[in-house]
């Protein structure tokens, strides 16, 4: 009983509930390396994800406190999403991971990753 009260309280479970998602560390990177991005330009970088799926699992990196979303008050509307100080030291551990992913794959093309692994990151605002 002790050791199952222990593994509830272990910080890894919510971080891996959080990364687990399918998309949610290509997500991290590709904001990371660009630093500031709109909805439509994760989109873009993402492909394959839908609209629906992206808008869930930004939220969920919000809530978690890995992506922050910022609104700006013009006409048109402008909202842009950038990594907090955590989601950028996770950008930052997940590289080896995603960086070995391209490196036992057969696809050396892949946009997607190749995005997430861009190395210049733009300074936060």
């Amino acid at each position: 009983m002790q050791k199952e009260s222990l593994l509830r309280r272990c910080p890894i479970q919510g971080v891996i509930d959080v990364i687990s998602k399918k998309w949610a560390l290509l997500i991290v990177a590709v904001v990371g390396a660009s630093g500031r991005l709109r909805y439509n330009d994760i989109m873009r970088e993402v492909r394959g994800i839908s609209p629906k799926t992206l808008a869930d699992t930004l939220k969920q990196l919000e809530k978690a406190g890995i992506v922050r979303r910022e609104a700006f008050n013009e006409i048109p509307p402008r909202v842009e999403y950038y990594l907090t100080e955590g989601g950028l030291k996770l950008r930052d551990a997940a590289v080896p991971l995603l960086q070995w992913a391209v490196d036992r794959s057969n696809e050396k093309d892949c946009v997607i990753l190749k995005a997430a692994l861009k190395t210049s990151r733009k300074q936060q605002a």
